[in-house]
């Protein structure tokens, strides 16, 4: 039978002939589906009938997906198959195109609308009576693709219900920009009932968290605008547009979640921190760090997402090679001492430090931390944020700390001489100090000390070490490919003078699918320069020779520097060469 012949909805009967028609099962597996699909009815689509029987390819005899399915059927009709990526479809201007019982009623779901076309996802390519009311009504044509009948179900819920929760907290956040959200607090304060419209800010915001804990967030930004509202998800390093909303809402947004984080709702004029605990889809507890700034079209508001899961992690899982993860943890083995995280802003110091620290707080030992702010509040730490304001600053806390009876003291970041003064004396006095500086790379952390004023006597007698590190992209399994043009000359050449066997070089490339959001890459990874101290070093800081020289004195010594690191992992073909000379510094 012609496919373009077929009108109607897809019967499981039908697609079973295809299949078979096609060559993509065999008989026997043919005869197999229709026995085990006619032994219950049930009211699923067809995709996920037959995805559910386990219908096997003829190909490599494993269990056809939806996903597979879904693309079977849109190469049948004739049509484009488009999985949905949510953070492309712009939720407002579905909602504008159909509403959410037309959508539903046809399964059918805008997915991009330009100035020239509507594209419209459908699991049903042999159904169009709807098309001429959708282009009468959207005044452009419709393009029509083969989409994942479980993602359009579900999306068309999701898109439909922001949709109309954006439109409530508009009418209850007023048409001319205000934000009335901090009245209809007051009317809470007063005992009056709320306008139900508070309600769609509420939704707004509660989707908001779990959309953004779905799509692997690290950061959330509400970025004010001169006529709309931005909110835009970091994902791997990179941030996405996600949705616009009107000013008012994103007023009302704003307002909404600093009330949840004890933050001063009517203060707009300067910078506030907050912390808001929820649970993410499945269940986990999430934490999120809130920070405000005030902007020229009103607050912006960034939210940090800690989650469990990345939170504690060993340290393959880190990204730490076999050669560094060994001399790391006979580092945290020591008793006295001071150990040094650097890197910039970003780099992952912090997911560093929590999850040194979390193997190290056992029961027998007193772990404190004084941090700005605190990242991730733990119960196995005992945790103290600075307070400028009361003149309570990381100094200060570490002088304090050390009348507590601690075993291993965490500070935050050594910004002074006098923090560094009172790390250097808490490690001489047995306690083991980890703590983090701002430096390229491992050797110039303890430059930059001598350079705050600390003597390098000190230094030679209280660092143990120093690990610098860097986060970097990888690349999405789904969709990387060898890279033909990829030589291992080209590795070479970016870190001479060190050599990596070219019997293991497997260069792959980024091409871009759905699950990286097209970008070819998904997920991260640290890549480390660990630098431990020796006789050998330590007698480098004390005669103070240079930078220079103290780097070539830990590489001696065991130092694999940042790139050569990153290296190792192109040569594994877990990134790219591009990835890791952006992310590292050039070798000396």
């Amino acid at each position: 039978m012609n496919q373009f012949s077929y009108r109607g909805p897809v019967r499981w009967r039908q697609l079973v002939e295809w299949m078979l028609e096609d060559g993509v099962i065999t008989e026997s597996e043919a005869a197999r589906t229709i026995a085990r699909c006619s032994q219950a009815e049930s009211a699923q689509p067809a995709l996920v009938r037959l995805a559910a029987v386990g219908v096997e390819a003829a190909a490599d005899g494993r269990p056809m997906e939806v996903e597979q399915l879904t693309q079977y059927l849109a190469q049948r009709a004739g049509l484009e198959y488009l999985r949905i990526d949510p953070l492309k479809v712009d939720a407002g201007k579905v909602a504008d195109t159909m509403s959410a019982v037309y959508a539903e009623r046809h399964k059918v779901l805008p997915v991009q609308i330009a100035p020239n076309e509507v594209v419209v996802a459908t699991s049903e390519p042999f159904i169009d009576d709807w098309v001429a009311e959708v282009e009468r009504q959207a005044k452009r044509p419709v393009r029509r693709v083969v989409s994942n009948p479980v993602d359009i179900k579900r999306y068309t819920a999701e898109f439909f219900a922001l949709a109309k929760s954006v439109r409530a907290a508009q009418k209850s956040g007023g048409a001319a920009g205000t934000a009335s959200f901090e009245q209809l607090v007051e009317l809470g304060k007063t005992g009056r009932q709320l306008d139900a419209n508070d309600q769609g800010v509420i939704q707004v915001v509660d989707w908001l968290w779990q959309y953004a804990f779905d799509q692997r967030a690290s950061d959330i930004h509400l970025e004010p605008r001169r006529e709309q509202g931005v909110i835009r998800f970091r994902i791997d390093g990179v941030l996405h547009p996600v949705y616009q909303v009107p000013p008012g809402v994103m007023n009302a947004i704003t307002a909404r979640i600093k009330l949840l984080g004890r933050m001063d709702v009517v203060e707009k004029r300067r910078p506030q921190d907050g912390r808001i605990k929820t649970r993410n889809p499945r269940g986990d507890e999430i934490e999120m760090r809130l920070s405000t700034l005030p902007t020229a079209f009103g607050e912006k508001l960034v939210m940090r997402i800690f989650d469990p899961d990345t939170a504690v992690k060993d340290l393959a899982a880190l990204g730490f090679t076999s050669h560094d993860a060994a001399r790391w943890q006979a580092l945290v083995e020591r008793p006295h001492g001071i150990i040094l995280v650097t890197g910039p802003t970003g780099s992952g110091k912090t997911t560093t430090l929590y999850s040194t620290l979390r193997r190290v707080a056992t029961e027998e030992v007193n772990v404190s931390t004084i941090e700005d702010p605190i990242e991730n509040i733990d119960p196995r730490l005992n945790q103290t944020q600075v307070q400028p304001q009361l003149n309570f600053g990381f100094a200060e806390g570490v002088r304090a700390l050390m009348r507590q009876d601690p075993d291993i003291i965490m500070i935050g970041e050594i910004r002074d001489l006098e923090t560094a003064e009172m790390a250097v004396q808490a490690a001489l006095t047995g306690h083991l100090v980890f703590t983090t500086l701002h430096t390229n790379d491992a050797p110039s952390a303890l430059t930059r000390l001598m350079e705050l004023g600390v003597p390098p006597y000190l230094l030679s007698a209280t660092v143990l070490g120093v690990l610098a590190q860097r986060l970097i992209r990888l690349l999405c399994k789904q969709c990387r490919v060898l890279d033909e043009e990829a030589s291992a000359e080209m590795l070479t050449e970016a870190i001479k003078p060190w050599k990596i066997n070219n019997g293991s070089y497997r260069p792959y490339k980024p091409v871009g699918c759905v699950d990286c959001r097209m970008t070819g890459f998904r997920g991260r990874m640290g890549i480390y320069e660990l630098l431990a101290v020796t006789e050998e070093f330590k007698t480098q800081v004390q005669s103070n020779t240079g930078l220079a020289s103290l780097r070539k004195q830990a590489i001696s010594d065991g130092m694999r520097p940042l790139r050569l690191a990153g290296a190792l992992r192109v040569a594994e073909g877990v990134t790219t060469l591009q990835e890791v000379i952006s992310a590292t510094p050039p070798l000396a």
